[in-house]
């Protein structure tokens, strides 16, 4: 039996062995996917030591990202751009890392919006953290011509944009009315509007007709942004597809097939997220 999981602190509330375990079933593949909670101070022995674990492979989440990217002996371009990983993999007893959430953002984009690329000169980004590194560099990877990062911090937006060797326009939320009315795509990177967070306070109402509006933020599934980005019209993309999609490489590499994001995936995951609030909602 090959086995895979996810390792991360905290990580009871990972949804991956939900999405693996889905397709496990599907393919009747001979697998388990499990979560194993690994401490900040035991990372770098766990993955240095991988081929003992029984495992081919896993995926990485906070906070372990950038130590899945130091301690892999092979890594992805993409790895090298960003310095971070979320999937890992042995070849050879040697562990290789890559990140999947640049293709997720990606795959998701083009699956719920079909064409967005070719309609995209202006794209405008919330936020300057980890999430904005994998979601710049995909836009920046598919040829947007224009790029403008919004941050509380123009010095840590410029930082960014120093670490991952990109050109981009940098401005302060304050600003962000003036360039609404020329951006195709406005993706919320940030943590704002996720539940138990501040909310995200935006005005849409002179975003440019027909722009896209993208949040990564997937507790709640509608945030606050994608409602009002509904209400006018606005193609809406939540970020539950990313979640689905950065899943699809790492499982083909782990079991040797190839899986799909459909809607009854879709519909097992967000049945879980309605359970887990409706838990919640009782405590």
């Amino acid at each position: 039996m090959k086995r895979a999981c996810v390792i991360g602190y905290p990580i009871v509330h990972s949804r991956s062995p939900l999405i693996h375990g889905y397709w496990l079933r599907q393919h009747k593949i001979d697998g388990e996917y499990l979560r194993r909670e690994v401490r900040p101070e035991e990372i770098d022995d766990f993955l240095q030591n991988f081929a003992s674990h029984g495992l081919v492979g896993c995926n990485v989440t906070l906070p372990h990202k950038e130590a899945a990217a130091r301690n892999a002996k092979h890594v992805t371009a993409v790895v090298r751009a960003l310095g971070v990983a979320n999937t890992l993999w042995l070849e050879n007893g040697e562990l290789h890392a890559d990140n999947t959430d640049v293709a997720g953002f990606l795959a998701h984009l083009d699956d719920s919006i079909p064409g967005w690329q070719a309609r995209t000169e202006h794209a405008v980004v919330l936020g300057a953290g980890g999430a904005a590194r994998s979601i710049i560099y995909g836009l920046k990877a598919r040829g947007v011509a224009r790029l403008t990062i919004v941050n509380r911090s123009r010095e840590r937006a410029h930082e960014l944009l120093r670490e991952l060797k990109i050109e981009a326009a940098v401005a302060s939320y304050d600003e962000l009315s003036s360039l609404l009315p020329s951006a195709d795509l406005l993706v919320n990177t940030t943590s704002l509007g996720m539940k138990g967070q501040p909310p995200l306070e935006i005005d849409l109402e002179s975003l440019k007709k027909g722009a896209a509006v993208s949040d990564i933020v997937y507790v709640p599934l509608e945030t606050e942004l994608l409602r009002q980005a509904r209400e006018l019209d606005h193609p809406a993309v939540d970020g539950l597809g990313m979640l689905l999609h950065q899943a699809v490489p790492g499982f083909e590499r782990w079991f040797g097939v190839r899986p799909e994001v459909t809607p009854e995936l879709r519909a097992l995951i967000v049945a879980d997220l309605v359970k887990d609030a409706a838990k919640q909602g009782k405590s």
